[in-house]
């Protein structure tokens, strides 16, 4: 049914117009429809509220920006303005997806969350959302990680390649199930773990005790050693760089062996050369059996490069020499298309006003070369006016969170097409947990209300005490009573096995917790 709420009222045009209403329950951001007597139904959204006495009586206005109509595979904006006093209603859920270019069903579509005044999934198109780069911007505390491993589990429920640079540790926790359930109920989400697809490398294995020790590979080319080696060199000492290569080219050689041979040239200058070449050695993450690019970017596996208690220098150096090895390999053909996150972008491939770093040049080339060759990148930052602008240029997705900063609303303006003072406003105006999403993958922007995790955010993750004998579980209650009715299906003795198992673990259960194991038994989300 169709559902009245308003006439248009006062001047129109043909994007903007005011709505007098006729009911207290429409918002800012809810969607509406006008039909149009050309152009037919037409998409409006709800911008502003605003209410006040007039005559004695209460009057509730509403300020609506034109979306457009569907014409083919085009939305178009109509070219005359509607009737004064027309009817308006509010939008359907079909025209809304319609109009919108949202997916009408999961499939192996991306699941981002619901839409911002309705209750309708936003399902995007797995390629149109990766496969030109993306861009992830928020100021500190708006969600932005929270919002990155949502899409990230997505991304592994398509068996997608990918491969993370993590300077902080925050994303090992994909292995943990959430526990969060009122919030998981909302969004229609499970909880589930992604261990089985989970490989973790750190630097420093110390600080990151579940991680594999990550070793780097020590083939370079004269380029890529000539950029690393922590000094700038002589055309005299290159020279002696490539003559060393040169030998070593046909063979399986180490740091060590690139280092005695520049010692036997018996040449002077090779010192520096050998300095250099020794503090790469005494790095530590070229000494072993190194990655290989198969072993880092393998379908369904997410390779997290965690690079927490590392020096920037280190980090540096592990995302160019990984980022290179992996462009290089995808531009012959050797590896399947891949996603490849770096977090905390503005470290890597910063501003050219705020410094150079070593990875800065190769960062550049892969935005701008990558999406051929299946090399699909994603920078995630909390300061954008800091990130290279020809990086952000090129991410044609991006999900924006809340920034208030000037100079940050400035790049971010600079990097969209079709950046309008409106949208600037929203960005500012966006909760915690929302995000404006622009690009291909939609056909207008439009503001989402992240989904519920399926894995626990770092934040939540609680310190564990020493475990303490199990109190017997609570056996009388309505849950004890219902619970067996949720359990007669096919997988019935393996969800006693986890009952069993979580009754050793936990202390005296509470209703909710009955009510939540109950809700573990799917195992497999949506």
């Amino acid at each position: 049914m169709v559902r009245f709420i308003g006439t248009i009222e006062g001047e129109v045009k043909t994007t903007r117009f005011s709505i007098l209403l006729s009911t207290h329950d429409v918002e800012k951001g809810c969607f509406v429809k006008i039909n149009h007597e050309v152009y037919g139904w037409v998409l409006a959204r709800i911008d502003g509220l605003r209410r006040y006495i007039e005559d004695g009586d209460e009057v509730l206005m509403a300020d609506a920006k034109t979306v457009g109509y569907k014409d083919r595979d085009q939305v178009l904006i109509p070219r005359s303005p509607f009737k004064p006093n027309e009817k308006v209603y509010a939008a359907d859920k079909e025209l809304i997806r319609e109009v919108l270019g949202l997916s009408q069903s999961r499939g192996r579509n991306i699941y981002l969350g619901l839409l911002e005044g309705h209750d309708i999934p936003v399902y995007l198109s797995t390629s149109k959302t990766i496969g030109k780069h993306v861009s992830v911007l928020a100021k500190t505390g708006a969600g932005k990680s929270y919002t990155v491993a949502v899409l990230l589990e997505e991304l592994l429920k398509n068996n997608i390649p990918i491969v993370v640079i993590d300077p902080h540790g925050e994303y090992a926790t994909l292995r943990d199930e959430n526990d969060d359930f009122d919030r998981m109920l909302k969004y229609g989400v499970k909880p589930k773990s992604y261990e089985s697809k989970i490989r973790e490398y750190a630097v420093n294995i110390l600080t990151n005790p579940g991680a594999e020790k990550l070793i780097l590979n020590p083939r370079f080319s004269l380029q890529e050693l000539i950029d690393i080696i922590p000094m700038r060199l002589t055309d005299r000492q290159k020279s002696l760089v490539y003559e060393a290569l040169k030998r070593l080219e046909h063979k399986d050689y180490s740091l060590q062996d690139l280092i005695n041979v520049v010692k036997m040239e018996g040449d002077k200058s090779g010192w520096k050369v050998v300095s250099g070449l020794e503090t790469l050695r005494n790095s530590g993450i070229f000494d072993g059996k190194p990655l290989t690019e198969r072993d880092v970017v393998r379908e369904g596996q997410a390779t997290i490069l965690n690079l927490k208690g590392a020096e920037p220098q280190i980090q540096e150096l592990v995302i160019t020499k990984i980022a290179g090895d992996l462009f290089n390999s995808a531009k012959i053909g050797e590896l399947p298309a891949f996603f490849f996150l770096i977090e905390e972008a503005h470290n890597f491939c910063p501003e050219r006003g705020f410094g150079d770093v070593l990875s800065s040049n190769l960062l550049r080339n892969i935005a701008s070369e990558g999406r051929k060759f299946g090399f699909y990148l994603c920078v995630v930052s909390q300061r954008p006016a800091r990130v290279d602008k020809n990086v952000l240029s090129q991410c044609n997705t991006q999900i924006i969170l809340k920034v208030t900063n000037p100079n940050d609303l400035r790049a971010i303006s600079q990097s969209i097409e079709g950046f309008t003072p409106g949208m600037e406003q929203d960005i500012k105006q966006l909760s915690v947990g929302q995000a404006l999403l622009v690009g291909e993958c939609v056909e207008q922007p439009i503001t989402v209300n992240i989904r519920a995790r399926e894995t626990r955010h770092k934040s939540s993750v609680k310190v564990r005490d020493k475990p303490k004998p199990p109190v017997e579980e609570e056996k009388s209650g309505i849950a004890g009573k219902i619970k067996p009715l949720f359990l007669k299906n096919e997988t019935e003795e393996k969800t006693g096995i986890r009952e069993i198992e979580l009754r050793k673990k936990r202390k005296k259960k509470t209703l909710k917790d009955k009510l939540a194991s109950i809700f573990l038994k799917d195992e497999d989300g949506v």
